[in-house]
């Protein structure tokens, strides 16, 4: 059954269509049966707000909306930094090195996604969100504080995070993963769907490393633990972006494997924290 045809229809209507056309043909030709529910049931749209704003770039939302995301990411951007701090200061890391990590030459890359999941009438079919790790850095997360539905693998089980209301969920990415070395790990989530009510919504904020930012184990880390060996490969963030994106609801470990093959011969200095 390996050869059972599976489709996705995430591009139908994009530069795709053709090749999935043909793919439907085939199975239609073949098989007379094929399967496409490896998609998300979820709508939204993205807003950057670093290193450039992309607000006035969004279609069909009104100016005091646009004021006030503005207003939103500029408190979310310090909260991102102040809990880089936090992190740092629990590891032992100099205050102000995973936000140096993640500057490159431009600054972070930081945005928010706008998701809204409607009700789902086979949600034993198709998820929300399929599970996935986040591939940045630290994610800000403020969910619908009704509507449940977000979960977490904790141990070989799916946990439900409640939804508190005026509460953020925080959640830590690949990078993170990265430069800790394993100490601090992305974990695996998921949203599933819900077959009634109005819907889930909510705003994640995504404060990641800038495209050139050189990523890998910080030097003080495997210094204090000397008998841990350096697991994770060293890359420039694009370069882990490019291989995340079509691999996204994989597990995380061939990623790294594969940037491993890969690793960048950059050239580092010491960051400054000052």
């Amino acid at each position: 059954m390996e050869n059972f045809p599976v489709i996705s229809l995430e591009n139908i209507n994009g530069a795709e269509r053709a090749a999935i056309l043909e793919k439907i043909n085939e199975a239609c030709e073949n098989w007379g049966f094929f399967e496409v529910n490896d998609m998300d049931w979820e709508s939204t749209f993205y807003v950057r707000h670093l290193p450039q704003s992309t607000i006035n770039e969004v279609p069909d939302l009104d100016e005091e909306y646009r004021k006030v995301m503005k207003e939103f990411a500029l408190k979310l951007e310090k909260l991102a930094e102040e809990l880089l701090d936090l992190l740092c200061e629990n590891l032992g890391l100099e205050k102000g090195y995973l936000k140096k990590v993640f500057h490159g030459a431009n600054g972070p890359t930081f945005g928010t996604k706008v998701s809204n999941y409607p009700p789902c009438p086979k949600p034993d079919l198709i998820k929300g969100l399929r599970a996935h790790t986040d591939a940045g850095g630290i994610i800000l997360l403020f969910q619908d504080d009704k509507v449940s539905g977000l979960q977490l693998l904790k141990d070989g089980q799916w946990i439900d995070v409640p939804p508190l209301r005026h509460s953020i969920v925080v959640n830590l990415g690949d990078q993170i993963e990265v430069i800790t070395n394993g100490k601090y790990k992305s974990v695996e989530h998921r949203v599933v769907s819900q077959t009634d009510g109005e819907g889930r919504m909510s705003l994640a904020s995504f404060y990641n490393p800038g495209s050139d930012a050189v990523i890998y184990p910080a030097p003080a880390l495997l210094e204090k633990e000397a008998e841990k060996k350096q697991v994770y490969p060293k890359f420039v963030f694009e370069d882990y972006m490019k291989l995340y994106v079509p691999l996204k609801f994989q597990a995380k470990e061939p990623r790294f494997e594969a940037m491993k093959a890969v690793e960048t011969n950059v050239n580092l200095g010491p960051i400054a924290t000052a």
